[in-house]
């Protein structure tokens, strides 16, 4: 009879994973997680937001790419969302100089493999970054973009498709759902 072992990680284990790996590794309460390739279509509509958020925000925000970590020590989660936006300065966080503490935006671009926990678990965490004001959540499957925005009492969801615009309320900026999408031609 076999039997099964979870195997729990320190923090400083998965740096030094890290370190030496090919592959991101996401680290959530003691267990590594490899992250799966993306798609030449998860990648363009990415990169495609970054350009987008770059053309309209403020001088002092900055949008940055899925290289970038954010950390949520309440949980102990780390993680590599596809686009982060920050203002001002960054807020490193103090076990990982790799990872942020304060993004304002984070967009996940979702592929069948990382859907649910996209939507699911991983939004879950992202809602207890203080700092986070809003999270996109780009579809892979069609042009819909669904957006979770901090209220002042919790979270509203609201979904966009084709012909629709994204509100950003702070920092205030408008981008079109078709602007991101047209990443896509040609692919």
């Amino acid at each position: 009879m076999s039997t099964a072992r979870r195997l729990h990680h320190s923090y400083e284990e998965y740096l030094r994973a890290q370190e030496l790996s090919d592959l991101r590794l996401e680290y959530w309460a003691g267990e590594i997680f490899a992250m799966a390739v993306g798609s030449p279509e998860h990648a363009a509509l990415a990169a495609q937001v970054i350009a987008s958020l770059a053309a309209k925000l403020p001088s002092s925000c900055r949008p940055l790419g899925s290289d970038l970590k954010v950390r949520i020590p309440k949980v102990d989660l780390t993680t590599y969302p596809d686009v982060s936006v920050v203002c001002g300065k960054l807020d490193r966080a103090r076990d990982d100089k790799h990872a942020i503490l304060n993004p304002l935006l984070i967009v996940e671009v979702t592929s069948p493999s990382t859907e649910d926990y996209d939507r699911g678990a991983k939004l879950k965490q992202y809602k207890l970054i203080k700092p986070l004001q809003a999270v996109w959540i780009v579809s892979h499957a069609s042009p819909s973009v669904t957006i979770v925005e901090r209220q002042k009492k919790g979270w509203k969801t609201t979904t966009h498709g084709s012909g629709a615009q994204l509100v950003l309320a702070s920092p205030s900026l408008t981008i079109d759902v078709d602007s991101i999408y047209r990443a896509l031609q040609g692919l």
